[in-house]
């Protein structure tokens, strides 16, 4: 799909069956319950139990996103039928490499595209910010995360980062 604006003045960057992806600000109201959600499922499964609000706070005071914005990034949301339940970025990490990162897809939307529509979109991102690869990290537990990499083209590389919780680490050529 090419690049177009939407009604509502943001870019949208991939539409596939009923979901549309566009970029938006991670912090709008929408952006951030969903960036909620991602750090509430992450954390969870981590901890093996749920997590309460205050650890959401700080998990997000930890790990802003400020990175995720124009110029070093970009943050979009996927909607499915016009109901926001995706979401993801990328940042630089040097200026021909994109780092995935914060991808998210409700789990009561899993299985409907929207996994695949918002790295389509995200792949625009990256390209339109000069990006010749996109590379992420990601834990052993996340295997639907893992699954939907492979599906999509990315490969498993050696590590290129030293983050705490990366146990895999992947990279797909854009070019």
């Amino acid at each position: 799909m090419d690049i177009e604006s939407t009604s509502t003045g943001s870019t949208l960057l991939a539409a596939a069956g009923n979901w549309t992806v566009a970029a938006e600000h991670f912090a709008t109201p929408e952006a951030t319950a969903l960036r909620r959600a991602y750090y509430a499922e992450v954390a969870g499964r981590y901890w093996k139990r749920p997590v309460t609000e205050a650890e959401i706070d700080e998990g997000l005071r930890d790990d802003p996103a400020d990175d995720l914005a124009p110029p070093t990034g970009r943050f979009v949301v996927g909607r499915l039928a016009g109901t926001p339940r995706a979401c993801g970025g990328i940042r630089l990490l040097d200026p021909v490499t994109v780092e995935l990162t914060r991808v998210y897809v409700d789990p009561r939307a899993r299985g409907t595209g929207g996994g695949a529509a918002l790295l389509t979109a995200l792949e625009a991102a990256a390209r339109a910010l000069g990006a010749e690869r996109v590379r992420l990290d990601t834990r052993s537990d996340l295997v639907e995360a893992r699954a939907l990499y492979a599906r999509q083209g990315y490969a498993e590389i050696p590590a290129y980062n030293a983050g705490q919780y990366a146990e895999h680490w992947f990279e797909k050529p854009l070019t």
